[in-house]
Formats: C-alpha cells, structure tokens, sequence
C-alpha cells in the first residue's frame, strides 16, 4: 500500500486561469516528481486527491483539446 505524501507544508498553486474573486480554483502541487495533489480552493482544510503525475497531464492535455 502507497502512502499519501505529506502535505503540510506544501505550496499550493492556483491556475493561472483562476481570478482573484475567490471563484471556483483547483489547487496544485507541483514538488513531487511522479504525483499531483489536487484540492478545492475553496476548501483548504478539505479532502485532497492525489493522482499519478501521468494522469494529471492526460487530463490537462484533454482539456486544452
């Protein structure tokens, strides 16, 4: 069994399509090489998906299609 990396201290980072009117963000962290933690912005303290690196940039990659 995996272990979730700890988070405590980690930097989050809105996306850069995210305003400054405390809209709907997704949160990331990029520091860990084969993960990303995902979270709501609008809930810090709330539950956090943590997804292979691979499957985030899948994802990304469908968006923007």
């Amino acid at each position: 069994m995996r272990h979730a990396p700890e988070l405590s201290t980690a930097r989050w980072r809105k996306s850069s399509y995210s305003n400054t009117n405390g809209g709907n963000c997704v949160e990331i962290v990029e520091d860990y090489p084969h993960l990303v933690p995902v979270r709501d912005s609008k809930n810090p303290h709330g539950p956090i998906l943590v997804v292979p690196a691979a499957a985030w940039a899948e994802f990304v990659n469908s968006l923007k299609a």
